[in-house]
């Protein structure tokens, strides 16, 4: 049996791959909107209501309108957005921390950011090695294409452009979902980057192991970490510490999610890094897993892993 899929906003960057990942699957049939009616909202109205499952790929205002636009209880919805990743009601669509997708009828999409944040951090909360009330900080490195339009068009037509820090207000819209999801009293203090690559990410959250609650071994932080993604596909947790990771100006596209843990000659300190696609598994590939587990399907299904 195929499920009617819309794609609401899929002329963006993440609508777009969507759509790529899902074309010629024989169990997916996609709800088209030709141009003339992708911006009208009683065509988009129809489109929404006549789909199994909508996803929304669109700005935070624009997503909940097209919530509202939903006149029925049977379908469901993905939205990418960060309209709904703290809201009542919806459920965080990162399977691998233990929520239930399956049976939701609202996901919400992680943040690219915060999949990186929450792999490393959430399973040493729930654990008890790193206390729900510990100042944790977050520095990270993100392609480009994460910042939309805009941001790409920045990039891109100015050669001298080759390094972004900005959120310097500490207000980023990530902070709430990365504190919720991972059960922190305190928000983590976020330092997040752009650099001149199209696609990528590093996630990096350093922990004084000796200054923390039992002072635990880096071992401990890697067992940990291992146990709670034992089994699952597109996470990968690694025992080897290499001496770079690096980002390439041309990244190929991924649905992975790869964790490491690099600690200091006297394991008093670690370095928890997390290096993911911001358009795969921050994006594009966890809306098709999360699509897949829905439906019903292989939840590795048009994935690149």
């Amino acid at each position: 049996m195929s499920v009617h899929v819309f794609i609401d906003g899929g002329h963006g960057t993440t609508g777009l791959e969507i759509a790529e990942r899902l074309a010629g699957r024989d169990d997916i049939t996609l709800i088209a909107l030709d141009d003339a009616r992708r911006k009208d909202a009683g065509a988009r109205a129809e489109a929404l209501n006549s789909s199994d499952i909508a996803i929304l790929c669109l700005p935070d205002d624009a997503a909940r309108e097209a919530v509202a636009m939903i006149a029925n209880d049977r379908t469901r919805v993905i939205d990418a957005s960060s309209a709904h990743r703290v809201a009542d009601g919806w459920t965080y669509g990162f399977p691998e921390l233990g929520f239930d997708v399956a049976s939701a009828r609202f996901v919400s999409n992680p943040g690219c950011y915060p999949t990186g944040f929450l792999a490393l951090v959430a399973p040493l909360v729930r654990a008890g090695i790193v206390p729900r009330d510990w100042p944790l900080t977050v520095n990270a490195v993100s392609g480009y294409s994460g910042g939309g339009k805009a941001l790409i068009e920045r990039f891109e037509s100015d050669a001298t452009l080759a390094f972004r820090d900005y959120g310097l207000g500490l207000e980023h819209k990530h902070v709430p979902e990365m504190q919720r999801h991972a059960g922190l009293e305190h928000a983590p203090i976020f330092a997040p980057t752009v650099a001149r690559a199209f696609r990528g990410m590093i996630v990096e959250v350093p922990l004084p192991l000796a200054a923390l609650p039992d002072a635990p071994s880096s071992a401990a932080v890697l067992d940990a970490l291992a146990v709670a993604f034992d089994g699952t596909a597109a996470v990968k947790v690694h025992a080897d510490r290499p001496d770079e990771l690096l980002l390439a100006v041309n990244e190929h596209p991924n649905d992975r999610l790869d964790l490491y843990v690099f600690a200091g000659p006297d394991d008093r300190q670690v370095r928890l890094v997390a290096t993911l696609d911001n358009l795969g598994k921050g994006a594009t590939g966890a809306a098709v897993q999360n699509l897949n587990i829905m439906a019903g399907f292989d939840p590795t299904a048009g994935l690149t892993l």
